[in-house]
């Protein structure tokens, strides 16, 4: 036993919750950002400005004509992989072999993909990383254990994976439409706090495929979050604070929640009451890519990621019975209340509160 600790410490295989619970994951979001993300905005923007580059067919791959965002969107699978890969440390080669992984990974768990790319990528990358500089044909023994490992999980474990994974989905997304008010606090709660945690609301979010109401719900609690942050702090951090957390996470803030975890009770309250007010009184529906429920403002993914769901839905939502609409003034009203304006008010209302009768003292929200 004590041999097998000493080999895992020398190939660096750390089996911790920060190691996978955190870095693997939070990495395997900026995968999906990088690629599924991006590529549907550019998509969306092409055909909503008759942008002729973006909407212009680059190659064909099985007769279909693929677009720069499309091309973008079809590699979120490496790309996932390759970013869980480079957060456990893993060597070169066993990178680059961690693409075809994550390709054939991503294709098999279906709509729960994100997930089974997270498991499989996790395993095959800790056998690479075993094995790698420990033969003298390291060149052909590296990348055959890590794709024959991949793959081989990827046959066995990414379809049940991804199916149980869009079925929890499903059942949220369900429960949602039928309780929307109970469910609305529920959904928004627990995904704002998971963004301001150090784990990764928008891979939680992507891996269960979370559109339609739920999706909403989930948007309207990480931007509580985040500007409910960025907006109560101001005046510890100012116009500084308000770009970093209000655009950038609220992540920044956990330190402080530890030292003081009541700061922590206006965000949440926050979004226990956008939560049903996105589901209830707007019903607004997250249709983009199931990623951006998960991202709040950050990057301002969240907001456009309802546009982009309404004028384009995303193949998730469109598996979820989402369809195309033509948004009117009481879906932009909704969409900028729930992202924005109230965050930005009951937030430091409740803030203000707080600070009064002492739960938040000077500089408690200093970054």
């Amino acid at each position: 036993m004590n041999k097998i600790k000493v080999f895992l410490k020398r190939k660096d295989v750390v089996v911790s919750l920060k190691r996978y619970g955190i870095d693997a994951m939070s990495a395997m979001a900026q995968g999906l950002f990088c690629t599924l993300l991006v590529g549907t905005i550019l998509n969306t923007i092409g055909s909503q400005f008759n942008i002729g580059f973006l909407t212009a067919s680059v190659m064909e791959i099985g007769g279909k004509g693929m677009t720069i965002g499309s091309l973008a969107a079809a590699m979120a699978g490496p790309a996932m992989a390759v970013a869980i890969g480079n957060a456990l440390n893993a060597p070169a080669m066993v990178l680059f072999t961690l693409i075809p992984v994550g390709y054939v990974t991503n294709i098999l768990g279906g709509a729960g993909g994100p997930f089974a790319v997270y498991a499989v990528s996790l395993l095959a990358a800790e056998a690479g990383k075993c094995v790698s500089r420990e033969t003298r044909i390291d060149i052909l023994v590296t990348p055959i254990v890590t794709l024959l490992a991949g793959v081989g999980l990827a046959w066995l474990i990414a379809t049940p994976i991804g199916t149980a994974a869009s079925w929890v989905g499903g059942i949220i997304m369900w429960a949602t439409e039928l309780h929307p008010l109970l469910m609305g606090v529920i959904v928004s709660v627990t995904v704002g706090m998971a963004l301001t945690l150090p784990i990764s609301s928008a891979a939680i979010c992507a891996g269960l495929g979370l559109t339609g109401l739920a999706g909403g719900a989930a948007l309207a609690g990480c931007c509580a979050q985040m500007v409910g942050f960025a907006t109560m702090s101001f005046r510890e951090n100012r116009w500084g604070g308000i770009v970093s957390q209000g655009i950038g996470t609220s992540m920044l803030q956990m330190g402080n929640i530890i030292r003081n975890p009541r700061i922590w009770i206006a965000p949440i309250i926050t979004s226990a009451v956008t939560g049903p007010v996105a589901t209830c009184i707007f019903r607004l529906q997250m249709n983009g890519a199931a990623v951006n429920s998960g991202m709040g403002t950050c990057g301002l993914c969240g907001p456009i990621g309802v546009w982009t769901g309404w004028v384009e839905p995303s193949a998730t939502a469109l598996a979820n019975g989402a369809a195309a609409i033509t948004p009117t003034v009481s879906d932009y009203t909704g969409l900028l209340l729930v992202s924005i304006v109230l965050p930005a008010v009951i937030c430091p209302l409740l803030a203000l509160l707080f600070r009064r009768i002492g739960w938040i003292r000077p500089d408690d929200l200093k970054l």
